[in-house]
Order: structure tokens, then C-alpha cells, then sequence
């Protein structure tokens, strides 16, 4: 686990911010913003541009509370059905329960313009800390996380560039490893098997990272078989069908998520098809359904949980490194090879 240096602190926009970039007053800025007072359609539209193009959110703390923060850790992950989400929030809520803080959850469906709605919605109410999934946002929610003056963790992802601290793991290194270990196991004709890209940016870069794992054995995929909406078994299973009617000699799939991958392997072994003899299966996650089924499906765990409770000790300053901000801390995934890789 690696950790950088600490970046500069920055001060949270006012409304002077915008008014100068704006050329208005703040009176008139604070009319446009609590949509009151009579304020021609021109004005109102570029103090909203000014203030979009800042980052500003309005402060939703009245009177004497107007230069504090609230004692809430805004937490936004895409989606609550996933398995692997409850893990990290999990982690954030037990490595917060004795600081005093309360973390508060919204979650975005894996669209950026939602992340951007309830981050907008979050930080108006000046919380003392924002852990968000994933590095990838929309400009307007990357200015918002720029000059909120608060501490902002990403988790999950290092793969890219944070706008302060980071946790997580590199999907791409996980991507390569897990085709490595397929390869040296004799596997030849692959498939990936996942979410509609470029929705869930974590299993792109997992499916960069194999297929480059894949190149340096001079090989390629032969089949991709992609879904958009939850992670399901029964997904997972009609998956399994379709990719393996359309290439029946394929000899291993990887699946994005153990969801899928778990529906995969009971659609197989109903089939009576040799797992992992005759066909190699693998997912991703590490989640503890796994335990539950007829074989144990070979996959890499993600440290979701370990992430979680990383993440909440660097909003509430207790971070092992001392630093306040500007952190890069990336875990290292283990694979698990079940019983659905052949051993090599």
C-alpha cells in the first residue's frame, strides 16, 4: 500500500466567487441561487453558469451555523443491489461509529449526471467529508469536489487521476493477473462476460487489463457478451447460453462480477458440462455467496471492506500517515482459485 505527499488545502467558494465571475452582485447571486427575487432570465443564466462552471453549492446551513460543518460524511456509491457496495459502506459505518461523524448514502445508478445531482444536493448541506466510487465524473461534479474545502476520498479505482485522496485497487493489474493465471493454466479460447460498457468504468478496465494479458501470450478474446442493469444470476445464466451457443469450443469465461459468474457456473453444471476440465469459469469480487455454491467459483477478492474503513479514517483525520489529504493508497487484490481452474 503506497501513500503520496499531501496537496494544498483549498478554501470552499463563496458567494463573492461568483459574483465576480459572474459580474454581479452577491445580492443578486444569492436571489438567483435561492430562486427568489426579481432577476431578469439573462442575469439568472449566468450567475447558474458562473456558479456551475465554479463548482459553487449553495449553503443550506442558515443563521448561526452559516461558517460551520455538520458532523455527515456524504458517501455515494452506484448502485445498493450490488453485493459488493453494502461491504464497503459496511466498512466506512464501523470505522466512523466512534468518531463522532454519520455517514449519509446516495447513490448515483452508475450515471455521472446523477452523481452529479446528489452530490450537488449533499455538499449544500456542508458535510465534513465526501467518499464517492470511482474517479470518473462529470466536470461540473469534479469543479463541486475541487473547492469544497473538505476532505474527498474516491475508492475502489486508482486507475486515473483523484481529485485529492484515493483508495482502492488497480483494475487493469487485476485484469492482467487473473489472464495470466488463466493462460499459465492452458486456457486458449476466452470470453469476457460483464456490463455494458462504459457504464461500470471498473469492469472496463478489468477487461483492458486481461485482454492485455491475454496479447502477451499472442492471444486475443474470442467472444464478449455484455448486459446493462443490475448483476444477477439469472442474467449470468442466459449469458452463459448465449456465448457458448455462439462458441461452443470456448474453454474459459470471465465473468465482470461473481453475480453473473455464480449463474454462469449453475447453468453449466446443470448442462453437465466438466468445470473446470472442459470449461474454465471465473468472476470477480470475492463475495461471500460463493460459499454457498456446488463448486467454489474461482475469483480476486476486491478489499471492499478494508477500502471502506481506509476511507473513513482519512475524512475524519485519523489516517495512519498523518496526512491531511492528497493520499494514494492502493491495495493489492488476491486471487481465489476455487474449484473452477484447472490447476496448473
Amino acid at each position: 500500500m503506497t501513500s503520496d505527499k499531501p496537496r494544498e488545502t483549498r478554501r470552499a467558494l463563496t458567494l463573492r466567487d461568483v459574483s465576480e465571475a459572474s459580474g454581479v452582485s452577491e445580492m443578486t447571486v444569492s436571489r438567483v441561487l435561492r430562486n427568489s427575487g426579481d432577476v431578469s432570465a439573462s442575469t439568472r443564466e449566468r450567475v447558474l453558469e458562473a456558479a456551475r462552471r465554479l463548482g459553487y453549492v449553495p449553503n443550506k446551513i442558515a443563521g448561526a451555523l452559516a461558517s460551520q460543518r455538520v458532523n455527515l460524511v456524504a458517501v455515494i456509491v452506484p448502485s445498493l443491489s450490488n453485493l459488493v457496495f453494502p461491504d464497503v459502506l459496511s466498512g466506512i459505518s464501523a470505522e466512523l461509529e466512534e468518531t463522532g461523524l454519520q455517514p449519509v448514502f446516495g447513490v448515483s445508478n452508475y450515471s455521472a449526471e446523477r452523481e452529479e445531482a446528489v452530490l450537488y444536493e449533499m455538499l449544500s448541506w456542508r458535510p465534513t467529508g465526501v467518499i464517492l466510487a470511482g474517479l470518473e465524473h462529470t466536470d461540473a461534479a469534479r469543479a463541486m469536489l475541487r473547492n469544497a474545502g473538505i476532505p474527498i476520498v474516491e475508492i475502489m479505482d486508482v486507475d486515473g487521476e483523484p481529485v485529492d485522496s484515493v483508495v482502492g485497487i488497480s483494475h487493469r493489474r487485476a485484469g492482467l493477473a487473473m489472464a495470466r493465471t488463466i493462460v499459465k493454466a492452458g486456457y486458449r479460447r476466452i470470453a469476457f462476460l460483464g456490463t455494458k460498457m462504459p457504464h461500470d468504468h471498473r469492469a472496463r478496465k478489468r477487461m483492458e487489463g486481461f485482454e492485455a494479458g491475454l496479447a502477451e501470450a499472442g492471444l486475443e478474446l474470442v467472444d464478449r457478451e455484455f448486459y446493462s442493469g443490475g448483476s444477477a444470476l439469472k442474467k449470468g445464466r442466459e449469458m452463459t447460453e448465449a456465448v457458448l451457443s455462439r462458441n461452443p469450443d470456448l474453454d474459459f469465461l470471465y465473468y465482470s462480477n461473481d453475480m453473473i459468474g455464480a449463474g454462469g457456473l449453475l447453468w453449466c453444471l446443470e448442462q453437465g458440462i466438466d468445470v473446470p476440465g472442459r470449461l474454465g469459469l471465473a468472476g470477480f469480487n470475492g463475495v461471500d455467496l460463493l460459499e454457498g455454491l456446488p463448486k467454489r467459483l474461482a475469483t480476486m477478492d476486491a478489499c471492499r471492506h478494508k477500502i471502506g474503513r481506509i476511507a473513513a479514517r482519512i475524512v475524519s483525520g485519523r489516517s495512519e500517515s498523518g496526512q491531511i489529504g492528497g493520499e494514494r493508497i492502493e491495495l493489492t487484490p488476491q486471487i481465489q482459485l476455487g474449484d473452477t481452474i484447472r490447476q496448473a
